[in-house]
């Protein structure tokens, strides 16, 4: 029985990891088309935007990130990823936008990562008066572990479905250029065939009167 309040409090913990955060999503961007996100943001909060093209392409977009005020935070051209950082001048909605505009038949899988506000400590200890016990602080410690091996989980997989997605792609080039030069040997061995034939053919007697 010693060991079942450690138990009570992982398991809390590992809930509380999966079900906080802020918006994180992957999505689909078709070609010659724009997504847009809206987030309300409060004045004097650290926001973080973080995106990566995981497949299509040249594995790029446009990204655009417009304040309530029509102004421009953050403007990337044509990028395959970034992150960018900043706080919040002014309450309202803030609009992230991302552009596969000037690709006129390749669709992207792009993946997006908007969070608003500091990490939210462990439930209990947000308004903890006196000093955290050793049981308290081992767990804040490990609840800012585990979020840190989830994020580079995700950067893992990303990467790894990247990859995978490039490699599958060489594949396909290659197994088509192998067709291709199969089909090329194949038409110059038959034609070679034909015209060495033709040479050695037997020409009939009524071809040689007439010449």
């Amino acid at each position: 029985m010693d060991y079942w309040p450690v138990w009570i409090i992982l398991t809390v913990l590992l809930i509380y990891v999966y079900v906080s955060g802020g918006v994180e999503l992957t999505f689909e961007l078709p070609d010659n088309a724009k997504e847009c996100f809206y987030q309300e943001i409060q004045e004097n909060v650290s926001v973080t935007l973080e995106f990566q093209v995981v497949t299509g392409g040249q594995y790029d977009v446009d990204v655009s990130l417009e304040a309530p005020n029509k102004e421009i935070i953050y403007r990337n051209t044509k990028a395959q990823f970034d992150s960018h950082n900043f706080v919040s001048n002014m309450p309202g909605i803030y609009v992230v936008c991302f552009s596969n505009e000037f690709s006129t038949f390749s669709h992207k899988l792009v993946y997006m990562d908007f969070q608003v506000g500091d990490e939210q400590p462990l439930p209990g200890l947000e308004q903890h008066v006196t000093v955290l016990t050793q049981m308290e602080s081992s767990a804040q410690e490990i609840h800012k572990s585990l979020n840190s091996i989830i994020d580079y989980q995700t950067h893992h997989r990303l990467r790894e479905a990247q990859g995978r997605k490039r490699a599958e792609d060489l594949n396909e080039r290659v197994m088509w250029w192998s067709i291709l030069e199969t089909l090329a040997v194949l038409i110059i061995t038959v034609s070679q065939v034909l015209v060495l034939k033709n040479f050695f053919a037997e020409k009939k007697p009524s071809q040689m009167n007439s010449k």
